[in-house]
């Protein structure tokens, strides 16, 4: 099957569901993009997974299966959104061994399964039928908007971080990620690295 490679757009509060988050994915070629409803944890991981430079006190849920994945010799090749029914997204998650090439596949929850991708770097997939029931293909100013970095699209207290000193953002981090609140943690951090990039 001809399948469609995808990127991770960005994440958003959903406008049609209160408490649940659009995780945005596009077809690089089209620019079609195929949004996702996910939860908050999700949402929260997958931030997480791309970050990589904040990690929790404790493993998250996606972390530890990561991690024995990784003990038990096998890798994670791809992720494939295959199907969706009434609005719901079915996805595999391919496996490979590494020792003997044997391949597994596992059906999991999308939010889920790209969490893992992010995780192992591993590409996304859907197919062309997916992309044709449910893609979108936004205005050129929505594509413009949507077009800033990942980060960008979860700050919601970006002007109250740019009065506080290199040293408080530091302490601010340190305490946001003890306290497990990754969504604030996430906006410090891309504070941090703004004020780095203007040193450099």
């Amino acid at each position: 099957m001809d399948y469609k490679q995808l990127i991770i757009r960005g994440i958003s509060y959903s406008q049609t569901q209160s408490g649940a988050y659009a995780l945005l994915l596009e077809h690089e070629e089209t620019h079609i993009k195929l949004p996702v409803v996910i939860g908050n944890f999700e949402a929260q991981s997958i931030s997480l997974g791309l970050e990589k430079d904040i990690h929790p006190p404790r493993p998250l849920t996606h972390d530890l299966f990561t991690k024995f994945i990784v003990s038990a010799n096998y890798e994670l090749i791809s992720v494939i959104i295959y199907q969706i029914v009434d609005g719901v997204f079915f996805s595999n998650i391919n496996f490979k061994n590494k020792a003997n090439e044997e391949e597994m596949i596992l059906d999991a929850r999308t939010s889920d399964a790209v969490a893992m991708a992010v995780r192992f770097d591993a590409p996304i997939f859907t197919t062309q039928q997916v992309l044709n029931e449910a893609g979108i293909l936004l205005e050129l100013e929505d594509v413009a908007k949507e077009d800033q970095p990942f980060s960008e699209t979860i700050q919601t207290t970006e002007d109250s971080l740019r009065s506080v000193s290199m040293e408080e953002l530091q302490k601010l981090l340190e305490e946001a990620v003890k306290e497990e609140d990754y969504d604030t943690a996430l906006e410090i951090q891309e504070e941090i690295k703004r004020r780095k990039k203007k040193i450099d």
